[in-house]
């Protein structure tokens, strides 16, 4: 099994990144001779739409003959997403949506002709489904009897994904991150794993006879792929959570 894991927090101990890592940590269970690539849009970003890449979706015509270079990193991460078996997301909610840093990737990665088309009917994705679990830490409440803000996050989040083809998800939410002290962290930590829905993944079990392999893509942060070894501050220190609050998710959806 290939799992991509991306990170979109500027903080190297936020609580999305160490609830990505808990969530990858319960998929290597699953499929322990798991690869993971990394992308770590927090620590790395992509940049912003560039004057290139703009002209190149301009029109039919210019998609169709794009200046050069103009698409090689979209063409790269599109391959990424493509070469994986299951994504995890983790995410802050920045002013009741994603941050800018995970926005600039959405917009590399939705492309028309190349990983959607359009129809009369809207957008249809190309790539195949996949299952994508995204961990959302918010130091407020947004879903749940507690909620109290909007949440632009996830229902955009859910079509961006699923435009693409990726109509597998779970959000797993961990509310309330502000008002919570550190002696809290494990039991919230619990509570969100609590509701992980892993049935889509278990079919690649026949892979538990190979060693795990970490391969780093923007920031070089995980071990060399060839050391066989998973990187501790992200993996086998992921039951260090920090203060976490969560509204249980509901379970695994697939949106048509």
């Amino acid at each position: 099994m290939n799992i991509l894991h991306i990170d979109s927090s500027p903080r190297r101990e936020s609580h999305s990144r160490q609830l990505s890592a808990a969530i990858v940590e319960k998929l290597l269970e699953v499929a322990p001779g798991a690869s993971i690539t990394r992308r770590d849009l927090g620590a790395e970003p992509l940049p912003q739409t560039e004057a290139l890449y703009a002209a190149a979706l301009a029109s039919p015509a210019t998609l169709a003959a794009p200046p050069m270079g103009s698409l090689d990193l979209s063409e790269e991460l599109i391959r990424e997403v493509e070469a994986a078996d299951v994504i995890v997301i983790g995410t802050p909610m920045h002013n009741l949506t994603i941050p800018s840093v995970l926005k600039a990737w959405i917009d590399q990665i939705l492309r028309v002709g190349r990983t959607m088309k359009s129809t009369p009917a809207g957008k249809v994705g190309i790539l195949r489904d996949r299952p994508v679990f995204i961990g959302v830490a918010s130091g407020g409440f947004f879903t749940g009897e507690r909620a109290n803000q909007p949440d632009f996050l996830t229902p955009y989040l859910s079509l961006a994904l699923s435009s693409i083809g990726l109509r597998t998800q779970q959000f797993l939410p961990l509310q309330g991150t502000a008002f919570l002290d550190r002696s809290q962290g494990p039991l919230a930590r619990d509570k969100v794993l609590a509701a992980l829905d892993l049935s889509a993944a278990e079919h690649f079990r026949e892979f538990h006879d190979r060693p795990a392999v970490l391969s780093s893509t923007g920031r070089r942060i995980a071990m060399s792929p060839r050391s066989g070894k998973r990187h501790p501050e992200h993996y086998e220190g992921a039951h260090k959570l920090l203060t976490l609050a969560s509204q249980p998710s509901g379970p695994r959806r697939t949106i048509e």
